[in-house]
């Protein structure tokens, strides 16, 4: 069970690698169909990426920790 003030839907990922490279730049979203609260987020932090990665560039030792966080519709909740 959530209170007010924490998000009912909370994700976070570390991804990490020694090297990559993109053969284009990659077009991501996020969305949530239940979500109707203006606190709902999503962002990440990266190491040793920029943000937009560019094509045909090695990045190395690279991190990308990833959070999202959404508050739904209270219609939309089952708290147990």
């Amino acid at each position: 069970m959530t209170t007010e003030d924490e998000p009912d839907v909370t994700f976070t990922s570390t991804v990490r690698a020694d090297e990559i490279t993109f053969s284009e730049v990659p077009e991501t979203s996020v969305d949530f169909p239940g979500d109707i609260d203006d606190r709902s987020t999503s962002g990440s932090d990266r190491t040793n990426l920029p943000n937009p990665v560019r094509p045909h560039v090695t990045y190395h030792d690279i991190q990308v920790d990833y959070r999202i966080e959404a508050y739904l519709d209270q219609a939309d909740r089952t708290d147990s």
